[in-house]
């Protein structure tokens, strides 16, 4: 958050501090203490936030709010500020609807102008969408009411499919029968340094000629990828950042869509994080599922409760969790205390020079993620130190984000979770669910993939993405 101090009010330190991170503020946190706060007030004031992104789908996030006045004004708009901010990461959106105090409400809308705090995240949001991104205040009854996607992706087994997930080294394939794997393998590629665009294309499609041969037909095609896909086209993603930017326009945005018309079947592809939350669910049976990937940045998805991917962005690497005002900056977007810093590698590279641990200057981060684990695996205290701060920020972390998810499920995975280190952060997040918020601890299970999830599990999800066309049933 870019901001010089915090409102008294809402700057709550945890019980639990983190080890190698005192200044760590947790903002759910600061939203009970507001909350508590509001149950003091005589009267109440209230923020109506609805976020619109594409074909008029719309999440509601409501608010009540202490009446506005001298003393609690910034802690208002501090509070608030964060709040809508991680709900358009958690949902997406081109337009974000807000009626409520005039004062807020102007002030919050000049946070997303060009010049404003926000503009990275207007300016992102304006290409995920293809729409100029807007803030618009409006009297209550202005405000649109929430609709969310009917469509239920995943879960359809029937018939011969093919899923794959791109990944940055190599991409999986599987050929599916009937929910059964009949073919799975992994390909080498070297996507984000190849600036043509033919190669992204031609490599997909000949891994699914391989796949295909393996089936006597193919009803359906499904797949994931790292990065934003908004109606089957690929919007913002790394994988293909090497392609200049009027060729990825026009060439790399609909590649799907291409492929789908050549296919002639149905074919769907989305994001990653959600996928890995459809696979968890898959193997393990279980709906209302939020799946939080550690890797190289944070990755995350949502399955709700009837077991539907509903489309949202759940792009929780932007998503605040840390009120500190002297926290790192993340190095893309700017702000302060969002989630890449935290759950991703970037967050054992920024607690080593804490921990006492220095690096080459020209070592990479994932090769500093594996040197701080094989620092683990020697029982050194100072790496031990790196992992149990991590599990302080995911157990402060959970009951954050179930605010705007409701899940009774955390799947957590991702290098960073590999070995000793992984078992010690959710050691450290489980004690502390279970001592600070019980009530959640006693229902949420944090849970970890087994092995076939890992390795298979996440293009067979993948490949049930798609319903097939009725004329191939």
């Amino acid at each position: 958050m870019n901001c010089e101090k915090l409102s008294p009010l809402i700057d709550q330190a945890p019980r639990i501090q983190a080890p190698l991170d005192p200044g760590f503020r947790p903002i759910i946190l600061a939203a009970r203490s507001y909350q508590q706060a509001l149950r003091k007030a005589a009267r109440r004031d209230s923020l109506l936030i609805a976020v619109e992104r594409n074909d008029g789908l719309v999440t509601r996030h409501d608010l009540e709010l202490l009446p506005d006045a001298h003393d609690t004004r910034e802690a208002s708009f501090q509070y608030v500020e964060r709040i809508i901010k991680f709900a358009l990461w958690a949902y997406g959106g081109w337009k974000v609807h807000l009626a409520g105090p005039a004062n807020l409400c102007s002030r919050l809308a000049a946070c997303y102008q060009p010049q404003g705090a926000r503009a990275f995240d207007a300016n992102l949001m304006q290409r995920v969408y293809d729409r100029p991104f807007t803030v618009v205040c409006v009297a209550p009854g202005e405000v649109p009411a929430a609709r969310e996607s009917a469509s239920a992706l995943g879960g359809h087994l029937d018939g011969c499919r093919i899923g794959f997930d791109l990944g940055a080294s190599d991409y999986k394939l599987a050929a599916v029968q009937d929910g059964e794997p009949v073919f799975s393998t992994e390909i080498p590629w070297n996507p984000k340094d190849q600036a043509d665009s033919n190669y992204h294309y031609q490599r997909i499609n000949e891994g699914l000629k391989l796949a295909a041969s393996h089936l006597p037909r193919v009803d359906a095609i499904g797949g994931s990828s790292a990065g934003v896909y908004v109606d089957n086209q690929v919007m913002v993603a790394s994988l293909f950042r090497a392609v200049p930017l009027p060729e990825f326009e026009s060439q790399v945005k609909p590649m799907f869509r291409r492929l789908e018309k050549e296919w002639g079947v149905p074919l769907v592809v989305i994001n990653d994080g959600d996928v890995t939350a459809l696979a968890g669910a898959m193997s393990l049976q279980r709906n209302a599922m939020l799946g939080v990937a550690m890797g190289s940045s944070e990755a995350a998805g949502f399955l709700d409760r009837n077991g539907r991917i509903q489309g949202w962005l759940t792009e929780l690497a932007f998503a605040p969790v840390d009120l500190n005002p002297q926290a790192a900056s993340d190095e893309w977007s700017g702000d302060r205390g969002v989630g890449a810093l935290y759950f991703s590698q970037q967050a054992v590279n920024k607690l080593a020079p804490a921990a006492g641990i220095q690096f080459p200057a020209d070592m990479d981060v994932p090769t500093r993620l594996k040197n701080v684990q094989e620092r683990m695996a020697r029982q050194e205290t100072a790496a031990r130190a790196i992992f149990e701060t991590i599990g302080v920020y995911l157990g402060y972390a959970i009951p954050w984000y179930r605010e705007f998810y409701d899940f009774d499920n955390l799947l957590i995975l991702g290098r960073v979770t590999s070995g000793e280190g992984g078992e010690i952060i959710l050691t450290k997040a489980k004690a502390i669910l279970a001592s600070e918020f019980p009530e959640l601890s006693a229902r949420i299970d944090i849970v970890v993939p087994d092995e076939k999830s890992r390795r298979v599990g996440q293009a067979v999800a993948a490949a049930s993405l798609p319903a097939r066309r009725q004329k191939n049933v």
